[in-house]
């Protein structure tokens, strides 16, 4: 009988349930594996929707994941879990997260809309980001 392939990326509750703590970035929720690359990605994408998690847990996260990112060759433009965020206090598990995907957060700055650095300079709380141009945003988010 031939073997059922899995599509490349997913973990079945066994393969989760063998992984030691330290292998997620959450160790303590084990949640946002960091596996595989694609896990990487979920993890950068997925952080603002993880609850019940610390401010010192997010911290620590965010370092398993930059170092996740390097060994398995994610690109991370982010330095700090606040360009990332965190759930509000009105978010339900079930509500899409408001910040972009991963795929937006890996572009080059010069390549996103006005809108989405727009809503990146607020993430990050830019003074004087409603009166700027997409060029001024770009610049004042740091350029690239």
């Amino acid at each position: 009988m031939a073997a059922i392939r899995k599509r490349s990326g997913t973990l079945d509750a066994a393969e989760r349930n063998s992984m030691s703590d330290s292998t997620f970035a959450f160790p303590r929720l084990r949640k946002e594996p960091l596996n595989d690359a694609s896990h990487v990605r979920n993890a950068i994408a997925r952080f603002d929707q993880v609850r019940d998690a610390s401010d010192a847990e997010r911290d620590e996260a965010f370092k398993r994941i930059k170092r996740a990112a390097k060994r398995h060759g994610v690109e991370m433009t982010e330095s700090s879990w606040r360009e990332l965020g965190k759930p509000s206090r009105t978010m339900k598990s079930s509500d899409k997260p408001r910040t972009p995907t991963k795929s937006v957060r890996s572009q080059p700055r010069a390549d996103r809309s006005r809108d989405e650095l727009y809503a990146e300079a607020k993430r990050r709380n830019i003074k004087g980001r409603s009166a700027m141009n997409k060029s001024e945003l770009v610049q004042a988010l740091g350029g690239r």
